[in-house]
């Protein structure tokens, strides 16, 4: 027991160096002595052309005696993830060839079922001690390295016979593991740092009667004759009979189990990232300078007004934005919708920060799977305090006294229309029999989340910031509204609201390219420490930009800003949109409808986010800018 404290505080003194090692706290390594058995689990089936998953039972592979479900978090059941004994058996540093697991012979339903799968794809996903299972793929490439990992084998292959233009379906019906492990030389025992397979595609044979006891004539350890290659492939047709066969052999391993993940989470673009990141701070300087020459500006300005020492023509170039104070702070149409999106945008923002920092440090790493979007859920329902209490403070500045009605409706607008969407969407996941439909359970225990703890946290909120007293405005509202001007075509609302959008999304959009990788080409994404610099620089072009173009919007003298700044910076959630669309023309291989809407209804939660957490940081910027503007001014 001693020896595994001072491990596992030896280990995580190794974590600490995260450029050389990767560790997770909280998770103990598992130590296995020579002949230990080591518990294989399948996972779900997965496909990047129709992403959607399937339970590994669904097909008719080799079963165990019992099924047993592990028991999953409320990420990986959202995920899809359906994790399940495996009937393989390993038996720690003893290396086994041609184990017979079972033979399956094929009806036409059960032939079209393999069919279907290998057309669209699919592939088969194992664990052994917390490691996903991965085919190692040999890469020429120079400058990439030699050997890239890709997530599970698949279901099998299509190919045609020498001489034949017939297409045919194979299956990997032989699979040959390998377990890597590190071994402890004062103690023997040692700990798994990889799991791989190399899957084949074999036609078994065997002399006489088939019984438990049968020996393959083409898989036989004791005459050295073991699977190498797919020379002759088992085809899948119906009442064609299969054997399923595996080989597992161990390797020791210099990698520590620290490190294990490395391999898996091997990235040979950082120059990308870099490339993303100071083109952001190229975008982010020339805004600041922007920002910077008009707060000057102005504040000269006005220094230069109260000494009287400007010119007549300055005098009149300056009195655009001034004009309007007393009018700027006029109650906008929709306030009431104005307070729920911004209390809305606060939640989002609380959630995504907070999120990314837990990233950072180690929690939310791929190891841990599902906990991102677990710890993503729980944040978002915990931050509605906060939603509540930025409602409730808009609308009494707004003179609003009904803080019940907003934090009802912060409580629910949001939510609704993603639970819409949501249940829209898992209703044709069910259609398509999917692992990935939500089951009843957890749909009750996300209601629960909702209705349960997250709206009783926004009233508590909403009423926390009713109770503060109202923030007084720094200028006086005239009772008659003043007649705003014929505006140029360029400060036209429409069109600087879309030019608005640019920048944010300029900012950000190569690391959408990653992030939309890992989400629907099957990949890991752990680069948060790129992220949280990428979310930064975002916040900070949405803020700048918003001013600007408010600046630029109040010296023309229209007021009309408060919908405006929350539009401007959130109208890049459209070009996030049509960024996504066209990724699924260009990147992605999906050809049916259902995987499409899939595809297009969650990318449009996403961008509905994205507006609102963008939207909500334009807004402050603006208010925040008006009132420090108008309060510098001297009102006669």
């Amino acid at each position: 027991m001693e020896f595994r404290r001072s491990a596992i505080a030896f280990t995580l003194l190794l974590s600490i160096h995260v450029a050389h090692s990767f560790y997770l706290p909280g998770v103990a390594p598992q130590d296995f002595e020579k002949g230990d058995e080591l518990k294989v689990k399948v996972n779900k089936l997965t496909s990047i052309k129709t992403q959607l998953p399937y339970s590994y039972y669904s097909l008719p592979f080799c079963q165990p005696k019992k099924i047993v479900d592990s028991t999953e978090n409320l990420g990986e059941v959202l995920r899809g993830d359906r994790i399940e004994n495996a009937p393989y058996s390993f038996k720690m540093r003893e290396a086994k060839m041609c184990n017979v697991l079972c033979r399956v012979t094929l009806d036409d339903k059960t032939a079209k079922a393999f069919k279907e799968k290998i057309d669209d794809e699919y592939r088969v996903n194992m664990i052994l001690d917390n490691l996903p299972l991965v085919v190692p793929i040999e890469r020429g490439d120079q400058g990439s390295p030699a050997i890239v990992y890709q997530l599970g084998y698949h279901v099998g292959l299509k190919g045609q016979y020498e001489g034949s233009k017939e297409q045919k379906y194979f299956m990997h019906n032989h699979l040959s593991f390998t377990v890597r492990y590190h071994l402890d030389m004062q103690t023997d025992s040692a700990r798994i740092v990889g799991f791989e397979v190399k899957p084949y595609s074999v036609k078994h044979e065997y002399d006489g009667e088939w019984s438990e006891k049968t020996r393959l004539t083409t898989c036989d350890p004791h005459k050295k004759r073991l699977v190498v290659s797919s020379a002759t492939p088992q085809e899948v047709e119906p009442k064609k009979e299969i054997i399923f066969t595996y080989d597992v052999d161990f390797l020791e391993s210099e990698v520590k189990w620290a490190s294990r993940w490395d391999a898996y989470l091997l990235m040979s673009d950082n120059q990308i990232h870099w490339f993303s990141i100071v083109n952001s701070l190229m975008i982010v300087l020339f805004l600041s300078g922007m920002v910077a020459m008009i707060m000057l500006r102005t504040l000269y300005r006005d220094i230069s007004r109260y000494n009287e020492l400007e010119t007549q023509e300055e005098a009149q170039e300056e009195t655009g934005w001034k004009l309007v104070h007393g009018d700027v702070f006029r109650l906008p149409a929709n306030s009431d919708l104005l307070c729920v999106y911004v209390g809305t945008g606060v939640q989002c923002l609380g959630m995504v920060f907070v999120t990314m920092i837990f990233a950072m440090l180690g929690f939310l790493s791929p190891s841990n799977r599902g906990g991102l979007m677990t710890a993503m859920l729980l944040l978002w329902v915990f931050m509605g305090l906060f939603a509540g209490y930025a409602a409730s403070r808009l609308y009494k500045m707004f003179k609003g006294t009904e803080w019940k009605r907003i934090a009802f409706r912060t409580a629910f607008l949001f939510p609704a229309v993603v639970s819409a969407i949501f249940f829209v969407l898992n209703a044709l996941i069910w259609g398509q029999k999917s692992s990935g439909a939500v089951p009843f359970g957890t749909m009750f225990a996300l209601i629960f989340l909702w209705f349960g703890i997250s709206v009783p946290l926004v009233f508590v909120g909403a009423y926390l910031g009713s109770k503060k007293p109202a923030v007084d405005d720094p200028v006086k509202t005239n009772k008659i509204p003043r007649q705003i001007p014929e505006q140029a075509w360029y400060m036209n609302p429409v069109f600087s609201i879309l030019i608005g959008g640019i920048l944010p999304f300029g900012a950000v959009f190569i690391e959408l390219f990653f992030i939309l990788t890992s989400i629907w080409l099957n990949q890991f994404y752990y680069i948060f420490g790129f992220l949280f610099l990428v979310f930064v620089i975002l916040i900070v072009t949405c803020a700048e930009i918003t001013v600007v173009l408010c600046y630029f919007q109040l010296c023309s003298e229209d007021y009309l800003w408060w919908w405006r700044s929350y539009l401007t910076s959130g109208s890049s959630a459209l070009y996030l949109f049509l960024y996504a669309t066209f990724y699924f023309f260009t990147k992605l291989q999906i050809t049916k409808l259902v995987s499409a809407m899939l595809y297009f209804g969650y990318m449009l939660i996403a961008s509905y986010a994205f507006f609102v957490l963008t939207g909500t940081i334009g807004f402050y910027a603006c208010l925040w800018f008006t009132r420090l503007i108008y309060s510098s001014v001297k009102i006669d």
